[in-house]
This record gives C-alpha cells, structure tokens and sequence, in this order.
C-alpha cells in the first residue's frame, strides 16, 4: 500500500499503543495518590489550577520541571536550530544531481553528494548551508550558489485525535499543532496539556491551558521543532511519575512512524 496508508496506520497504532499504556499508568497512580491533593502545573497562569510544584517534581526525575519553557537557544537569535531526525533539503543551483533531500541522522550528521557525511545537528540553518556552500566551493564547484530548507516536527500524543508527527515552523503555535492533530478526544482535558522541549541536553515540561488560550485568557505558546505535546484525560491527577513516563512513551511511539 501506499505511504499515506502506511502513515495513517502507524499514527493509530502510536496512539492506541500510547493511550493504553499511558492510561493505565495514570489510572494506577490515581488510585495510589487518591488521598493526596491533585497536581498539575503553575505556569505562569497558563494552568487554571494552581498547585503545588513540588507534587509535580516527586517522581520526575531528570526531567525539569518550569513555569514556563524557556526558548531553544538558537531561536533566540532569530534561527532554527538543526536536531537529530529532522529533514534537510538542499539546492543547488544549476546542478540537479546535487539536490538531496537528507535526514540528519542519529550521529547528528547529513550525507550528501560528493561531500559525504557533515555534522548537522547543532547548527543554524544559516550557519549549516555556509559550511556546505564552503564544501562544494573548496572541491567541486566555482562559485556554488545554494539554498537550505529545515523540515522540523513536532509530536502530539495522549489525547488527541489524530496523534503523530506534524511539521513546524517558525511561527508554530500550541492552538495551530492542536488543530493539526484533530483537537482532543472526548476525554481529553484543554487544560491539561503538556509541552516537553529538551534544550542542550535537559528535558522541560510545562503546562497549558489550551481551554484559557481559546478564550483569550492567555496568550498562545510558541511551539518548536523536536517538542512534544501530552494531552492527559480529564480528571486525572497528574505527579511528576507520570510526566516523566508520558515523555518516555511518547518518544517510543514516535518509533512507529
């Protein structure tokens, strides 16, 4: 079959696959901590409950918790950052053969013609097509004029409907992945969502009240590439334990796409 079908099977076998064993951690946990208060994250008043931190960091972990996710740190400059697994498309202007749609790959390096494999992972777009214009200046080419265009996604699991990768740019906003991904299911709760960003080798979490951001309350939140976004069910209480497994699903489901 074709690879849209093969996408759509692999997104809904991602989120059964997550939703079951994410549902079932939660649930255990509920039943654990049904006497204590429930916990969900102050955000900068993104969050419509307001609880204590330190129930959201039992349990977590490495995995930070903040009020606010800081941004990645290229794009506080102004430019995307290259990560592991997003997509490379380079131009070259003139020489078709040259052109190469490339997948920076678990050692953070692209392969490309001639030049070979190149680290990637790290960089600025802008910075990565100076070295790979240097690259083919040096060796092959007189003078090569290219473009470079990153392909950057983001993941959305839990409790959405349509759970998987999405692409993002540099305008990507928590409402515009949330219509990607379907809006929420039934039991999906708008003000208990969950964006995971890793930054230099550390994993953030924070919480959004979608529900709030609709209504004008607050105000959107970027999203970048290589986040990942948690809808949780309404009315479960939320620890640090389950955040930290949430993430650890979400990034092995990603595995089925």
């Amino acid at each position: 079959m074709g690879a849209g079908h093969s996408e759509q099977v692999a997104r809904r076998e991602m989120t059964t696959r997550t939703l079951l064993l994410l549902s079932a951690a939660l649930v255990g946990t509920a039943i654990v901590v049904g006497g204590c208060a429930s916990a969900s994250i102050s955000s900068a008043g993104y969050a419509s409950r307001q609880q204590e931190s330190a129930d959201l960091a039992s349990g977590a972990g490495s995995l930070k918790v903040v009020a606010m996710l800081p941004p990645p740190a290229a794009a506080q400059g102004g430019g995307q950052v290259v990560r592991v697994g997003d997509k490379v498309k380079v131009d070259v202007f003139g020489v078709d053969e040259l052109d190469r749609d490339a997948q920076v790959d678990a050692a953070g390096k692209v392969t490309l013609p001639l030049v070979g494999s190149i680290p990637a992972a790290g960089q600025t777009v802008e910075a990565l097509q100076a070295q790979i214009t240097r690259l083919y200046g040096s060796r092959y080419l007189q003078n090569p004029e290219l473009t470079l265009t990153l392909e950057q996604t983001v993941t959305l699991d839990g409790e959405f409907r349509k759970a998987g990768f999405y692409p993002v740019s540099g305008n990507s906003t928590l409402l515009r992945v949330v219509a990607a991904a379907g809006n929420f299911t039934d039991i999906g709760d708008p003000s208990n969502v969950f964006v995971y960003r890793t930054i230099d080798g550390q994993d953030y979490v924070a919480q959004y009240s979608v529900a709030e951001i609709r209504a004008g309350r607050r105000a959107d939140a970027p999203i970048y590439g290589g986040d990942v976004v948690v809808a949780f069910p309404s009315g479960m209480k939320v620890l640090g334990s389950n955040l930290s497994s949430a993430l650890g699903l979400a990034r092995s489901a990603t595995s089925l796409l």
